[in-house]
């Protein structure tokens, strides 16, 4: 139980870097050359998921240290700077994604809390009391960067050979694809499984020549690519967005304010562009087993999708951006409006459920003393949007 409960901790720290993706997707989809064709707006959405995890390790470690103080904070920088460099030293093909964001902040957080009230020898009590937290958080960081450094190849070859036999597996391989999709994304191994499918898989003789994955065979043309994108389209652009609506719906009356700030954002990044982490980080550890549907839910949306013959593709992700401007190149791209549409009720109806009978901690049902964090969070505003954030290709 403990655990658990320290694991809602962190879903709750997770709401503070949360809040800023919404906005950032925005900025990132409307910047693109298909649509506005601003660079600069483009890279002001891109800077912040370029950064991801050093935002979530910085405000991950604030959220959960007591006071919020500024110090964690700087400890989680230190944290992530020392676990992604220590480890790119032992293997510089090592990718952790936003999970070594997630640890450095959780590890930095944990010392702060730890560490704060630490008295040293007057003839170094300069470095005493909060001032010790960064330098033994810095240590700690270097003993993890060399457990992951060792462990972590390991676990990336596995997801790599696991990767291959999901693509070439037909519905039952595209449902596994959309389930570890989503279940990968706090390791970044997703990367891994979209690589391989997405720019790997099948050949396509093009206009220009051979090109290969699922998403390169799609925009050249080729008839029976789409089968790995086709099926995000009604999670990201009704499901989701569905889901926010039942975590409004299920949440305290006096939070439903605030909650709705939050969602309302998230839902319309989600359903625009794609970018669906302002909404999955949202309850992903807060409530882990109704995580795990929207997984299972999402792989079979791809195999159905697969078997009904339905194929459709995203330069960026599965949101109504790309869905209107890739239609005329999907395969019954029609029917996804009415599944995603019946994704939505399966949605909203699971998400209800779940939460009221097992009384699940989403965002908005936390006790009277939380909602002016959740409220000061929602002011702002929260890719795998993007064909590394959502489904999707320029975020991650």
């Amino acid at each position: 139980m403990r655990g658990f409960n320290e694991l809602q901790r962190v879903g709750k720290a997770l709401m503070l870097p949360i809040a800023v993706l919404p906005v950032a997707g925005l900025l990132l989809r409307l910047g693109q050359p298909d649509v506005l064709d601003i660079a600069f707006v483009a890279q002001a959405g891109g800077a912040i998921f370029d950064n991801l995890a050093l935002i979530f390790a910085v405000g991950i470690a604030v959220g959960l240290a007591r006071e919020a103080n500024g110090v964690a904070g700087l400890s989680g920088m230190i944290a992530y700077l020392v676990i992604t460099n220590g480890v790119k030293s032992i293997d510089d093909k090592i990718k952790m994604g936003v999970l070594a964001g997630i640890l450095a902040g959780v590890l930095a957080g944990a010392m702060y809390n730890r560490f704060r009230d630490t008295k040293l020898p007057s003839f170094l009590g300069f470095f005493g009391g909060s001032r010790f937290v960064p330098i033994v958080t810095g240590g700690a960081s270097l003993a993890l960067a060399l457990v992951l450094g060792v462990v972590w190849p390991t676990i990336q070859a596995g997801i790599d050979a696991v990767g291959g036999w999901i693509v070439a597996s037909g519905p039952v391989g595209a449902f596994f694809f959309g389930l570890l999709n989503r279940l990968l994304i706090p390791t970044g191994l997703h990367h891994i499984l979209n690589n391989l499918a997405w720019f790997v898989v099948g050949s396509f003789q093009g206009a220009k020549g051979a090109v290969t994955g699922d998403l390169n065979r799609y925009f050249a043309g080729d008839p029976s690519a789409g089968v790995f994108m086709a099926g995000f389209y009604p999670v990201m652009m009704f499901g989701l967005p569905a889901a926010c609506l039942a975590i409004y719906r299920t949440a305290r009356p006096e939070n439903r304010k605030a909650t709705f700030g939050v969602m309302f954002s998230a839902a319309l990044t989600a359903f625009l562009t794609g970018i669906t982490e302002p909404i999955e980080f949202a309850f992903m550890f807060l409530a882990p087993a109704l995580y795990a549907v929207h997984a299972v839910l999402t792989g079979l949306s791809l195999a159905l999708l697969d078997v009904l013959g339905v194929k459709h593709g995203f330069s960026f992700s599965a949101g109504f951006i790309d869905y209107a401007l890739n239609y005329g190149l999907s395969t019954k791209g029609w029917m996804i409006v009415p599944i995603g549409l019946a994704y939505a009720v399966v949605y909203y109806g699971l998400f209800v459920v779940c939460i009221e009978r097992f009384n699940l901690a989403t965002p908005g049902r936390e006790a009277a003393a939380a909602p002016s964090a959740v409220a000061s969070e929602g002011g702002g505003v929260e890719a795998s949007g993007g064909v590394e954030a959502g489904a999707g290709v320029e975020a991650g």
